[in-house]
Protein backbone atom coordinates (compact mmCIF):
# COMPACT_ATOMS: atom_id res chain seq x y z
CA UNK A 1 0.00 0.00 0.00
CA UNK A 2 1.13 3.35 -0.74
CA UNK A 3 2.16 5.75 1.96
CA UNK A 4 -0.96 7.83 2.40
CA UNK A 5 -1.05 11.65 1.39
CA UNK A 6 -2.50 14.52 3.73
CA UNK A 7 -1.48 12.18 6.83
CA UNK A 8 0.48 14.06 8.89
CA UNK A 9 3.29 11.57 9.67
CA UNK A 10 5.52 13.29 12.19
CA UNK A 11 2.25 13.57 14.38
CA UNK A 12 1.90 10.16 14.07
CA UNK A 13 5.01 8.89 14.93
CA UNK A 14 4.84 11.44 17.72
CA UNK A 15 1.41 9.75 19.17
CA UNK A 16 3.09 6.27 18.93
CA UNK A 17 6.12 6.78 20.48
CA UNK A 18 4.33 8.57 23.59
CA UNK A 19 1.96 6.12 24.40
CA UNK A 20 3.81 2.62 24.06
CA UNK A 21 2.61 2.48 20.35
CA UNK A 22 -1.32 3.08 21.19
CA UNK A 23 -3.37 4.96 19.28
CA UNK A 24 -7.05 5.29 19.45
CA UNK A 25 -9.16 5.44 16.55
CA UNK A 26 -9.91 9.76 16.83
CA UNK A 27 -6.34 10.16 17.30
CA UNK A 28 -5.27 7.89 14.38
CA UNK A 29 -8.31 9.97 11.90
CA UNK A 30 -6.42 13.34 13.61
CA UNK A 31 -3.08 12.36 11.78
CA UNK A 32 -4.52 12.07 8.39
CA UNK A 33 -5.35 8.17 8.41
CA UNK A 34 -8.23 6.95 6.60
CA UNK A 35 -10.79 4.20 6.89
CA UNK A 36 -9.42 2.34 3.86
CA UNK A 37 -5.61 3.11 5.93
CA UNK A 38 -6.92 2.08 9.27
CA UNK A 39 -8.57 -1.35 7.53
CA UNK A 40 -5.63 -2.36 5.36
CA UNK A 41 -3.45 -1.88 9.14
CA UNK A 42 -5.26 -4.04 11.15
CA UNK A 43 -6.65 -6.74 8.48
CA UNK A 44 -4.88 -10.24 9.08
CA UNK A 45 -1.30 -10.46 8.58
CA UNK A 46 -1.40 -6.02 8.89
CA UNK A 47 1.20 -3.96 10.74
CA UNK A 48 -1.35 -2.80 13.34
CA UNK A 49 -3.81 -5.02 15.92
CA UNK A 50 -7.10 -3.96 17.88
CA UNK A 51 -6.46 -4.05 21.66
CA UNK A 52 -10.02 -3.23 22.18
CA UNK A 53 -12.69 -1.35 20.29
CA UNK A 54 -11.42 1.68 18.63
CA UNK A 55 -7.84 1.32 20.15
CA UNK A 56 -5.11 -0.33 18.53
CA UNK A 57 -1.63 -1.21 18.58
CA UNK A 58 0.89 -0.25 16.07
CA UNK A 59 3.15 -3.51 16.36
CA UNK A 60 2.40 -7.01 15.94
CA UNK A 61 3.15 -10.03 18.34
CA UNK A 62 2.33 -9.97 22.10
CA UNK A 63 0.62 -6.88 23.55
CA UNK A 64 2.23 -5.38 26.81
CA UNK A 65 0.90 -4.73 30.04
CA UNK A 66 2.00 -0.88 29.36
CA UNK A 67 0.18 -1.29 25.79
CA UNK A 68 -3.32 -2.98 27.78
CA UNK A 69 -3.10 -0.25 29.97
CA UNK A 70 -2.51 2.73 27.67
CA UNK A 71 -5.30 1.13 25.47
CA UNK A 72 -7.87 1.21 29.00
CA UNK A 73 -6.90 4.75 29.54
CA UNK A 74 -7.68 5.81 25.99
CA UNK A 75 -10.48 4.58 26.40
CA UNK A 76 -11.92 5.58 29.30
CA UNK A 77 -10.74 9.07 28.00
CA UNK A 78 -8.15 12.05 29.01
CA UNK A 79 -9.62 12.24 33.09
CA UNK A 80 -9.60 8.53 33.61
CA UNK A 81 -6.59 6.91 35.99
CA UNK A 82 -6.01 3.57 36.53
CA UNK A 83 -6.40 2.03 39.87
CA UNK A 84 -6.92 -1.35 41.72
CA UNK A 85 -4.70 -4.30 40.27
CA UNK A 86 -3.07 -2.88 37.82
CA UNK A 87 -1.84 0.48 39.68
CA UNK A 88 -0.67 -1.83 42.72
CA UNK A 89 1.65 -3.73 40.35
CA UNK A 90 2.97 -0.35 39.08
CA UNK A 91 3.44 0.83 43.05
CA UNK A 92 6.10 -2.24 43.40
CA UNK A 93 3.31 -4.36 45.31
CA UNK A 94 2.33 -7.44 43.52
CA UNK A 95 -1.72 -8.07 43.96
CA UNK A 96 -3.66 -11.50 43.74
CA UNK A 97 -3.55 -12.41 40.02
CA UNK A 98 -6.21 -10.23 37.47
CA UNK A 99 -5.94 -9.44 33.95
CA UNK A 100 -8.98 -7.14 34.67
CA UNK A 101 -7.76 -2.95 34.37
CA UNK A 102 -9.88 -0.60 36.67
CA UNK A 103 -9.97 2.58 35.04
CA UNK A 104 -11.61 6.03 37.69
CA UNK A 105 -13.65 8.35 35.78
CA UNK A 106 -15.22 11.24 36.92
CA UNK A 107 -19.31 10.46 38.12
CA UNK A 108 -20.00 12.36 34.97
CA UNK A 109 -18.30 10.72 32.01
CA UNK A 110 -20.40 8.32 30.37
CA UNK A 111 -18.31 5.42 29.39
CA UNK A 112 -18.91 1.70 29.26
CA UNK A 113 -16.50 -1.05 30.46
CA UNK A 114 -15.24 -3.03 27.86
CA UNK A 115 -13.21 -6.27 27.36
CA UNK A 116 -11.03 -6.20 30.18
CA UNK A 117 -11.80 -2.69 30.95
CA UNK A 118 -13.50 -1.91 33.93
CA UNK A 119 -14.72 1.46 34.08
CA UNK A 120 -15.28 3.00 37.21
CA UNK A 121 -17.40 6.20 38.26
CA UNK A 122 -16.25 7.93 41.21
CA UNK A 123 -17.23 11.32 42.94
CA UNK A 124 -14.23 11.09 44.72
CA UNK A 125 -11.35 10.69 42.00
CA UNK A 126 -8.15 10.13 43.29
CA UNK A 127 -5.90 13.66 44.70
CA UNK A 128 -2.78 12.03 44.08
CA UNK A 129 -1.58 10.60 40.75
CA UNK A 130 1.24 9.36 39.55
CA UNK A 131 2.53 8.63 35.98
CA UNK A 132 4.85 6.85 33.88
CA UNK A 133 4.72 8.26 30.45
CA UNK A 134 1.22 8.82 29.41
CA UNK A 135 0.23 6.46 32.03
CA UNK A 136 -1.83 7.68 34.61
CA UNK A 137 -2.41 5.50 37.97
CA UNK A 138 -3.57 6.16 41.66
CA UNK A 139 -1.21 6.61 44.55
CA UNK A 140 -0.34 3.48 46.29
CA UNK A 141 -3.19 3.56 49.19
CA UNK A 142 -6.24 4.22 46.91
CA UNK A 143 -4.99 1.66 44.44
CA UNK A 144 -4.58 -0.78 47.60
CA UNK A 145 -7.84 0.23 48.58
CA UNK A 146 -9.92 0.07 45.31
CA UNK A 147 -8.25 -3.16 44.98
CA UNK A 148 -8.92 -4.72 48.33
CA UNK A 149 -12.78 -3.93 47.77
CA UNK A 150 -12.80 -6.08 44.26
CA UNK A 151 -11.43 -9.00 46.33
CA UNK A 152 -13.45 -11.94 47.72
CA UNK A 153 -11.06 -13.80 50.21
CA UNK A 154 -9.54 -12.57 53.22
CA UNK A 155 -6.15 -13.90 52.43
CA UNK A 156 -6.20 -12.29 49.53
CA UNK A 157 -6.90 -8.91 51.11
CA UNK A 158 -4.65 -9.40 54.33
CA UNK A 159 -1.88 -10.30 51.92
CA UNK A 160 -2.19 -7.19 49.51
CA UNK A 161 -2.69 -4.95 52.68
CA UNK A 162 0.13 -6.44 54.83
CA UNK A 163 2.58 -6.42 51.45
CA UNK A 164 1.76 -2.54 51.38
CA UNK A 165 2.13 -1.64 54.63
CA UNK A 166 5.78 -3.91 54.85
CA UNK A 167 6.76 -2.71 52.17
CA UNK A 168 6.21 0.83 53.10
CA UNK A 169 4.92 1.57 49.59
CA UNK A 170 2.14 3.18 52.01
CA UNK A 171 1.21 3.86 55.92
CA UNK A 172 -1.44 2.76 58.22
CA UNK A 173 -2.97 6.23 58.35
CA UNK A 174 -3.57 7.00 54.64
CA UNK A 175 -5.02 3.03 54.33
CA UNK A 176 -7.32 3.86 57.33
CA UNK A 177 -8.68 7.16 55.43
CA UNK A 178 -9.43 5.37 51.89
CA UNK A 179 -11.41 3.35 54.29
CA UNK A 180 -12.97 5.84 56.21
CA UNK A 181 -13.36 8.28 53.25
CA UNK A 182 -13.93 5.33 50.65
CA UNK A 183 -17.54 3.92 49.01
CA UNK A 184 -18.99 1.52 52.06
CA UNK A 185 -19.85 -1.77 49.67
CA UNK A 186 -16.75 -4.19 49.74
CA UNK A 187 -15.17 -3.00 52.51
CA UNK A 188 -15.50 -5.21 54.91
CA UNK A 189 -12.56 -7.59 54.33
CA UNK A 190 -10.75 -4.52 53.52
CA UNK A 191 -11.51 -3.51 57.47
CA UNK A 192 -10.40 -6.51 58.61
CA UNK A 193 -7.42 -6.82 57.41
CA UNK A 194 -6.62 -3.15 58.36
CA UNK A 195 -7.58 -3.96 61.54
CA UNK A 196 -5.27 -7.05 61.59
CA UNK A 197 -2.16 -4.85 60.23
CA UNK A 198 -2.74 -2.20 63.20
CA UNK A 199 -1.96 -4.86 65.43
CA UNK A 200 0.59 -5.71 64.26
CA UNK A 201 0.42 -8.61 61.08
CA UNK A 202 2.73 -8.27 58.65
CA UNK A 203 1.90 -11.26 56.51
CA UNK A 204 -0.61 -13.71 55.53
CA UNK A 205 0.28 -16.61 57.44
CA UNK A 206 0.84 -14.08 60.65
CA UNK A 207 -3.22 -13.11 60.08
CA UNK A 208 -3.43 -17.45 59.96
CA UNK A 209 -1.73 -17.68 63.67
CA UNK A 210 -3.74 -14.45 64.96
CA UNK A 211 -7.04 -16.50 64.42
CA UNK A 212 -6.28 -19.62 65.45
CA UNK A 213 -4.73 -17.79 68.62
CA UNK A 214 -8.54 -15.90 69.06
CA UNK A 215 -10.11 -19.46 68.74
CA UNK A 216 -8.36 -20.64 71.32
CA UNK A 217 -8.60 -17.67 73.60
CA UNK A 218 -4.81 -17.46 74.25
CA UNK A 219 -4.02 -14.08 75.58
CA UNK A 220 -3.26 -11.82 72.12
CA UNK A 221 0.54 -11.29 71.67
CA UNK A 222 2.72 -8.42 70.47
CA UNK A 223 2.64 -9.24 66.49
CA UNK A 224 6.04 -8.30 64.99
CA UNK A 225 7.01 -6.70 68.12
CA UNK A 226 10.65 -5.43 68.50
CA UNK A 227 13.05 -6.93 71.31
CA UNK A 228 15.70 -4.82 72.73
CA UNK A 229 18.67 -5.38 75.58
CA UNK A 230 18.66 -1.99 77.07
CA UNK A 231 19.35 0.38 73.36
CA UNK A 232 20.26 -3.00 71.40
CA UNK A 233 18.20 -4.66 69.22
CA UNK A 234 17.91 -8.39 69.92
CA UNK A 235 15.14 -8.91 66.86
CA UNK A 236 11.87 -8.31 65.51
CA UNK A 237 9.58 -11.40 66.70
CA UNK A 238 6.92 -12.86 65.13
CA UNK A 239 4.46 -12.69 68.63
CA UNK A 240 5.44 -11.73 71.62
CA UNK A 241 4.07 -12.38 75.12
CA UNK A 242 5.98 -9.81 77.50
CA UNK A 243 4.85 -11.41 80.51
CA UNK A 244 5.91 -15.03 80.23
CA UNK A 245 8.75 -14.04 78.01
CA UNK A 246 7.84 -16.58 75.16
CA UNK A 247 7.92 -15.60 71.61
CA UNK A 248 6.67 -17.35 68.52
CA UNK A 249 7.68 -17.46 65.28
CA UNK A 250 6.05 -18.61 61.82
CA UNK A 251 8.75 -20.22 59.69
CA UNK A 252 8.27 -19.89 55.90
CA UNK A 253 9.61 -22.96 53.87
CA UNK A 254 9.89 -20.48 51.02
CA UNK A 255 12.03 -18.13 53.37
CA UNK A 256 14.42 -20.59 54.74
CA UNK A 257 15.32 -22.30 51.16
CA UNK A 258 18.50 -20.98 50.98
CA UNK A 259 21.47 -22.17 53.12
CA UNK A 260 22.38 -18.37 53.94
CA UNK A 261 18.85 -18.05 54.93
CA UNK A 262 18.84 -20.92 57.05
CA UNK A 263 22.27 -20.05 58.85
CA UNK A 264 20.56 -16.61 59.62
CA UNK A 265 17.44 -18.01 61.32
CA UNK A 266 19.99 -20.32 63.20
CA UNK A 267 21.89 -17.70 64.54
CA UNK A 268 18.78 -15.13 65.32
CA UNK A 269 17.51 -18.34 67.09
CA UNK A 270 20.63 -18.41 69.48
CA UNK A 271 20.36 -14.53 70.26
CA UNK A 272 16.90 -15.02 71.63
CA UNK A 273 17.53 -18.17 73.82
CA UNK A 274 20.41 -16.55 75.02
CA UNK A 275 18.37 -13.92 76.71
CA UNK A 276 16.38 -16.69 78.52
CA UNK A 277 13.14 -16.27 75.72
CA UNK A 278 11.38 -19.67 75.21
CA UNK A 279 10.82 -19.50 71.60
CA UNK A 280 8.19 -21.41 69.83
CA UNK A 281 8.76 -22.21 66.02
CA UNK A 282 5.69 -22.63 63.75
CA UNK A 283 5.38 -23.55 59.78
CA UNK A 284 2.18 -22.64 58.12
CA UNK A 285 1.53 -26.49 57.19
CA UNK A 286 1.52 -27.29 60.96
CA UNK A 287 -1.14 -24.36 61.53
CA UNK A 288 -3.28 -26.24 58.86
CA UNK A 289 -3.13 -30.04 60.39
CA UNK A 290 -1.88 -29.81 63.75
CA UNK A 291 -3.67 -26.38 65.28
CA UNK A 292 -4.80 -28.57 68.58
CA UNK A 293 -1.03 -29.19 69.11
CA UNK A 294 0.26 -25.83 68.36
CA UNK A 295 -2.76 -24.29 71.02
CA UNK A 296 -1.03 -27.10 73.54
CA UNK A 297 2.37 -26.24 72.79
CA UNK A 298 1.92 -22.23 73.33
CA UNK A 299 -0.37 -23.10 76.68
CA UNK A 300 2.52 -24.86 78.13
CA UNK A 301 5.25 -22.27 77.46
CA UNK A 302 3.51 -19.38 79.00
CA UNK A 303 2.52 -21.61 81.69
CA UNK A 304 6.47 -21.83 82.18
CA UNK A 305 7.47 -18.17 81.47
CA UNK A 306 4.72 -17.15 83.76
CA UNK A 307 6.16 -19.08 86.35
CA UNK A 308 9.49 -17.19 86.30
CA UNK A 309 10.61 -13.86 87.52
CA UNK A 310 9.82 -11.31 84.18
CA UNK A 311 12.69 -10.98 81.51
CA UNK A 312 14.30 -7.64 81.85
CA UNK A 313 13.71 -6.51 78.36
CA UNK A 314 12.20 -3.96 76.46
CA UNK A 315 9.60 -4.85 73.71
CA UNK A 316 8.01 -1.91 71.17
CA UNK A 317 4.84 -2.53 68.42
CA UNK A 318 5.47 -3.09 65.56
CA UNK A 319 6.24 -0.05 63.05
CA UNK A 320 3.46 1.81 61.24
Amino acid sequence: MRRASGVDWELLEHTLLGQHYVIARSQAIACGLTDAALEHRLRSGGSWQKIIPGVYVAVTGAITADQREMAALLHAGPRSVITGSAAVRRCGIRPPGSTTVDVLVPAEVRRQSTSYVRVRRSRRMPSQIRTTGQIRFAAPARAVADAARALTSLRDVRALVSDAVQKRVCSIKALRTELDEGPVPGSGLLRRALAEVTEGIRSVTEGDLRLLLKRARIPTPMFNARLYDGDMLIAVVDCWWPDAGVAGEVDSREYHYRADDWQRTIRRHDRLVAQGILVLHFTPQRMKEEPEEIVREILAALAQGAARPPLALKALPAEA
